[in-house]
Protein backbone atom coordinates (compact mmCIF):
# COMPACT_ATOMS: atom_id res chain seq x y z
CA UNK A 1 0.00 0.00 0.00
CA UNK A 2 1.27 3.66 -1.37
CA UNK A 3 0.19 5.74 1.72
CA UNK A 4 0.25 8.77 -0.49
CA UNK A 5 -2.37 7.11 -2.55
CA UNK A 6 -5.93 7.68 -0.56
CA UNK A 7 -7.75 4.53 -2.27
CA UNK A 8 -4.75 2.32 -1.32
CA UNK A 9 -5.24 3.06 2.33
CA UNK A 10 -7.08 2.18 5.49
CA UNK A 11 -8.15 3.91 8.19
CA UNK A 12 -5.28 2.17 10.66
CA UNK A 13 -3.25 4.32 8.56
CA UNK A 14 -5.05 7.46 7.79
CA UNK A 15 -6.71 7.98 11.56
CA UNK A 16 -3.23 9.03 12.29
CA UNK A 17 -1.53 10.63 9.15
CA UNK A 18 -1.17 13.87 8.70
CA UNK A 19 -1.65 15.83 5.13
CA UNK A 20 -0.93 18.82 3.92
CA UNK A 21 -2.08 19.10 0.67
CA UNK A 22 -5.15 16.97 -1.34
CA UNK A 23 -4.35 16.39 -5.09
CA UNK A 24 -7.45 15.45 -7.03
CA UNK A 25 -6.84 14.33 -10.39
CA UNK A 26 -10.03 15.09 -12.62
CA UNK A 27 -10.54 13.52 -16.03
CA UNK A 28 -12.89 12.42 -18.85
CA UNK A 29 -14.56 9.63 -20.63
CA UNK A 30 -14.63 10.28 -24.46
CA UNK A 31 -13.64 9.11 -27.48
CA UNK A 32 -9.84 9.21 -28.55
CA UNK A 33 -9.25 8.85 -32.36
CA UNK A 34 -9.60 5.32 -32.89
CA UNK A 35 -6.51 3.80 -31.57
CA UNK A 36 -7.09 5.45 -27.83
CA UNK A 37 -9.28 4.23 -25.21
CA UNK A 38 -12.37 6.34 -23.85
CA UNK A 39 -10.77 6.05 -20.38
CA UNK A 40 -7.37 7.93 -21.80
CA UNK A 41 -7.59 11.46 -19.51
CA UNK A 42 -8.34 9.13 -16.63
CA UNK A 43 -5.57 6.80 -17.04
CA UNK A 44 -3.21 9.77 -17.18
CA UNK A 45 -4.26 11.69 -14.85
CA UNK A 46 -3.86 8.57 -12.19
CA UNK A 47 -0.06 7.72 -13.15
CA UNK A 48 1.07 11.37 -13.37
CA UNK A 49 -1.25 11.74 -10.03
CA UNK A 50 0.89 8.33 -8.78
CA UNK A 51 4.10 9.23 -10.30
CA UNK A 52 4.34 12.97 -9.06
CA UNK A 53 2.53 12.49 -5.43
CA UNK A 54 5.35 9.15 -4.90
CA UNK A 55 8.10 11.84 -6.14
CA UNK A 56 6.93 14.72 -3.56
CA UNK A 57 6.45 12.20 -0.98
CA UNK A 58 9.90 10.48 -1.25
CA UNK A 59 11.10 14.59 -0.51
CA UNK A 60 8.97 14.05 2.53
CA UNK A 61 5.82 16.38 1.46
CA UNK A 62 2.56 15.12 2.92
CA UNK A 63 0.64 15.13 0.36
CA UNK A 64 -2.37 12.61 -0.29
CA UNK A 65 -3.57 11.82 -3.90
CA UNK A 66 -7.31 11.59 -4.16
CA UNK A 67 -9.25 9.17 -6.47
CA UNK A 68 -9.47 10.99 -10.06
CA UNK A 69 -12.99 11.64 -11.36
CA UNK A 70 -13.69 10.34 -14.51
CA UNK A 71 -16.22 12.42 -15.88
CA UNK A 72 -15.43 15.84 -17.62
CA UNK A 73 -17.22 18.68 -19.39
CA UNK A 74 -17.61 17.10 -23.05
CA UNK A 75 -21.09 19.61 -24.07
CA UNK A 76 -19.35 20.05 -27.95
CA UNK A 77 -19.24 16.26 -28.49
CA UNK A 78 -22.83 15.75 -27.58
CA UNK A 79 -23.56 13.59 -31.00
CA UNK A 80 -20.41 11.42 -30.32
CA UNK A 81 -21.35 7.64 -28.85
CA UNK A 82 -20.85 7.35 -24.95
CA UNK A 83 -18.81 10.58 -24.24
CA UNK A 84 -20.14 11.16 -21.05
CA UNK A 85 -20.45 14.71 -20.02
CA UNK A 86 -20.36 16.33 -16.70
CA UNK A 87 -21.82 19.77 -16.81
CA UNK A 88 -20.00 22.69 -15.21
CA UNK A 89 -22.33 23.21 -12.31
CA UNK A 90 -22.21 19.96 -11.55
CA UNK A 91 -18.65 19.46 -10.90
CA UNK A 92 -18.92 22.80 -9.04
CA UNK A 93 -21.48 20.92 -6.81
CA UNK A 94 -18.79 17.79 -6.61
CA UNK A 95 -15.99 20.11 -6.10
CA UNK A 96 -17.88 21.82 -3.16
CA UNK A 97 -18.62 19.04 -1.20
CA UNK A 98 -15.09 17.42 -1.08
CA UNK A 99 -13.96 20.91 -0.25
CA UNK A 100 -16.16 20.99 2.79
CA UNK A 101 -15.05 17.80 3.57
CA UNK A 102 -11.22 19.25 3.35
CA UNK A 103 -11.77 22.74 5.37
CA UNK A 104 -13.61 20.35 8.02
CA UNK A 105 -11.10 18.44 8.65
CA UNK A 106 -8.27 20.68 8.66
CA UNK A 107 -6.94 20.18 5.48
CA UNK A 108 -6.45 23.25 3.95
CA UNK A 109 -4.80 23.09 0.67
CA UNK A 110 -6.49 21.27 -2.46
CA UNK A 111 -4.77 20.89 -6.21
CA UNK A 112 -7.27 20.07 -8.95
CA UNK A 113 -4.89 17.94 -11.41
CA UNK A 114 -6.78 18.79 -14.71
CA UNK A 115 -6.46 16.07 -17.13
CA UNK A 116 -8.67 17.41 -19.65
CA UNK A 117 -9.24 19.87 -21.83
CA UNK A 118 -12.81 20.63 -21.79
CA UNK A 119 -12.45 21.36 -17.78
CA UNK A 120 -11.68 24.55 -16.83
CA UNK A 121 -11.85 24.98 -12.84
CA UNK A 122 -11.03 28.82 -12.24
CA UNK A 123 -13.95 30.57 -11.90
CA UNK A 124 -15.67 27.65 -9.42
CA UNK A 125 -12.16 28.38 -7.24
CA UNK A 126 -12.91 31.88 -7.29
CA UNK A 127 -16.33 31.18 -5.66
CA UNK A 128 -15.68 28.33 -3.72
CA UNK A 129 -12.79 30.26 -2.16
CA UNK A 130 -14.62 32.90 -0.87
CA UNK A 131 -16.99 30.26 0.87
CA UNK A 132 -13.92 28.57 2.04
CA UNK A 133 -11.94 31.21 3.68
CA UNK A 134 -9.05 28.98 5.08
CA UNK A 135 -9.14 26.95 2.26
CA UNK A 136 -5.96 27.21 -0.43
CA UNK A 137 -7.67 25.96 -3.95
CA UNK A 138 -5.54 25.73 -7.22
CA UNK A 139 -5.48 24.03 -10.24
CA UNK A 140 -3.43 22.98 -13.52
CA UNK A 141 -3.38 20.78 -16.21
CA UNK A 142 -0.47 18.38 -16.76
CA UNK A 143 -0.59 18.97 -20.03
CA UNK A 144 0.32 22.41 -20.23
CA UNK A 145 3.65 22.23 -17.86
CA UNK A 146 6.00 21.58 -20.35
CA UNK A 147 7.06 22.83 -23.50
CA UNK A 148 5.60 20.12 -25.95
CA UNK A 149 7.92 21.17 -28.63
CA UNK A 150 10.78 19.36 -27.08
CA UNK A 151 9.46 15.74 -26.88
CA UNK A 152 7.12 15.71 -30.17
CA UNK A 153 7.29 17.11 -33.70
CA UNK A 154 3.80 16.90 -34.70
CA UNK A 155 1.29 19.71 -32.85
CA UNK A 156 -2.08 19.04 -31.46
CA UNK A 157 -4.50 18.56 -28.57
CA UNK A 158 -6.47 15.30 -28.40
CA UNK A 159 -4.82 12.15 -29.38
CA UNK A 160 -2.36 13.40 -31.02
CA UNK A 161 1.70 12.45 -30.50
CA UNK A 162 2.02 13.45 -26.99
CA UNK A 163 -1.08 11.58 -25.78
CA UNK A 164 -0.58 8.44 -28.04
CA UNK A 165 3.22 8.60 -27.17
CA UNK A 166 2.43 8.99 -23.41
CA UNK A 167 -0.42 5.95 -23.60
CA UNK A 168 2.11 3.91 -25.21
CA UNK A 169 4.12 4.02 -22.35
CA UNK A 170 1.89 3.96 -19.70
CA UNK A 171 -1.00 1.10 -20.63
CA UNK A 172 0.63 -0.18 -24.18
CA UNK A 173 -1.62 -3.01 -24.27
CA UNK A 174 -4.93 -0.89 -24.94
CA UNK A 175 -3.42 1.60 -27.80
CA UNK A 176 -4.43 -0.33 -31.10
CA UNK A 177 -1.97 -0.61 -33.83
CA UNK A 178 -1.00 3.38 -35.37
CA UNK A 179 -2.06 1.91 -38.31
CA UNK A 180 -5.73 2.04 -37.34
CA UNK A 181 -5.41 5.82 -36.24
CA UNK A 182 -6.60 8.95 -37.94
CA UNK A 183 -4.65 11.45 -39.39
CA UNK A 184 -6.22 13.76 -36.39
CA UNK A 185 -6.27 16.53 -38.93
CA UNK A 186 -8.49 20.13 -37.52
CA UNK A 187 -10.59 21.71 -39.43
CA UNK A 188 -10.12 25.31 -38.73
CA UNK A 189 -12.88 27.74 -38.20
CA UNK A 190 -13.59 30.65 -40.49
CA UNK A 191 -13.63 33.76 -38.02
CA UNK A 192 -10.43 35.39 -38.28
CA UNK A 193 -10.15 36.04 -34.53
CA UNK A 194 -10.75 32.09 -34.00
CA UNK A 195 -8.11 30.88 -35.76
CA UNK A 196 -5.74 33.72 -34.40
CA UNK A 197 -6.78 32.29 -30.89
CA UNK A 198 -8.11 35.49 -29.24
CA UNK A 199 -12.11 34.92 -29.75
CA UNK A 200 -13.43 31.89 -28.08
CA UNK A 201 -16.34 29.66 -28.61
CA UNK A 202 -16.70 25.75 -27.88
CA UNK A 203 -15.55 23.41 -31.09
CA UNK A 204 -18.15 21.10 -31.88
CA UNK A 205 -16.02 18.05 -31.80
CA UNK A 206 -17.83 15.96 -34.99
CA UNK A 207 -17.08 19.22 -36.76
CA UNK A 208 -14.03 20.05 -36.51
CA UNK A 209 -12.41 16.09 -36.63
CA UNK A 210 -13.48 13.17 -38.70
CA UNK A 211 -11.80 10.79 -36.14
CA UNK A 212 -12.29 12.76 -32.73
CA UNK A 213 -8.59 13.46 -32.69
CA UNK A 214 -6.58 16.34 -33.20
CA UNK A 215 -3.22 15.94 -34.47
CA UNK A 216 -1.57 13.44 -35.69
CA UNK A 217 -0.90 10.38 -33.64
CA UNK A 218 1.36 8.51 -36.11
CA UNK A 219 4.91 8.85 -35.39
CA UNK A 220 4.48 9.00 -31.38
CA UNK A 221 6.79 6.23 -29.48
CA UNK A 222 7.05 4.84 -25.97
CA UNK A 223 10.43 6.37 -25.73
CA UNK A 224 8.75 9.84 -25.87
CA UNK A 225 6.05 8.68 -23.47
CA UNK A 226 7.91 7.97 -21.41
CA UNK A 227 10.90 11.10 -21.21
CA UNK A 228 7.73 13.22 -20.92
CA UNK A 229 6.38 11.41 -18.42
CA UNK A 230 9.00 11.61 -15.75
CA UNK A 231 9.98 15.37 -17.01
CA UNK A 232 6.32 16.26 -16.30
CA UNK A 233 5.92 14.50 -12.74
CA UNK A 234 9.35 15.83 -11.58
CA UNK A 235 7.58 19.17 -12.50
CA UNK A 236 5.09 18.32 -10.36
CA UNK A 237 6.70 16.88 -7.73
CA UNK A 238 8.27 20.11 -6.99
CA UNK A 239 5.68 21.78 -6.74
CA UNK A 240 3.56 19.76 -4.31
CA UNK A 241 6.46 20.29 -2.20
CA UNK A 242 6.93 23.93 -2.39
CA UNK A 243 2.85 24.08 -1.95
CA UNK A 244 3.58 21.92 0.93
CA UNK A 245 6.20 24.05 2.98
CA UNK A 246 4.33 27.41 2.22
CA UNK A 247 2.78 29.31 4.40
CA UNK A 248 -0.48 30.18 1.95
CA UNK A 249 -1.56 33.33 4.58
CA UNK A 250 1.76 34.78 3.13
CA UNK A 251 3.09 33.72 0.11
CA UNK A 252 3.71 36.72 -1.95
CA UNK A 253 6.89 38.48 -1.72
Amino acid sequence: MRPYILAESSWKEIKKQSVDLAILPWGATEAHNYHLPYYTDVYEGDAIGEESAKKAWEKGAKVMLLPTIPFGVNTGQKDIKLNINMYPSTQMAVLNDIIEVMNRQGIYKLLILNSHGGNNFKNMLRELGAKYSKMWLATCSWFKILDHNIYFETPGDHADEMETSLMMHLKPHLVRPLSEAGAGHERKSKITAMREGWLWAERPWSKISKDTGVGDPRIASPEKGALFFEAVTTKLAAMYFEVCQADTNNIYE
